[in-house]
């Protein structure tokens, strides 16, 4: 009969479950679902970011920040977040992918287009 520890082995310490990517500019995030050895799942989010390009003898260096979130943690995070971005989108609309470089000058918070705001919405079932 196995033990708990050679099933955890065979299986995997970092088994995913799901996975998202979002990439960012010089920056890459990774969002997955992973499994502890005690059967929960919890959320491993990690900021990759570039710090040195690579070249031909040597490999691209990265930096890396990780979160992990258990079930009981994610609705207190979630609504966190969704506050966070919620203020950000409200004194900081959205310019970057809606208006073109050249009228940054041109337009301010109030007369931006309407799609320039940022949708906050999470719909998530427990």
């Amino acid at each position: 009969m196995k033990d708990n520890n050679e099933t955890w082995r065979e299986r995997g310490e970092n088994e995913i479950l799901f996975s998202r990517v979002v990439k960012a500019g010089k920056r890459v995030y990774y969002i997955d679902v992973k499994r502890d050895r005690r059967d929960e799942f919890y959320v491993s989010m990690t900021e990759s970011k570039r710090v040195k390009e690579g070249t031909e003898t040597e490999r691209p260096v990265f930096e890396k920040h990780k979160i992990f979130l258990y079930r009981e943690d994610l609705i207190k995070f979630l609504t966190a977040l969704t506050d966070a971005a919620q203020f950000v989108g409200d004194h900081r609309p959205l310019t970057g992918h809606n208006v073109p470089i050249d009228d940054y000058a041109e337009h301010t918070p109030l007369d931006l287009p309407q799609e320039a705001t940022l949708n906050t919405g999470f719909d998530i079932d427990f």
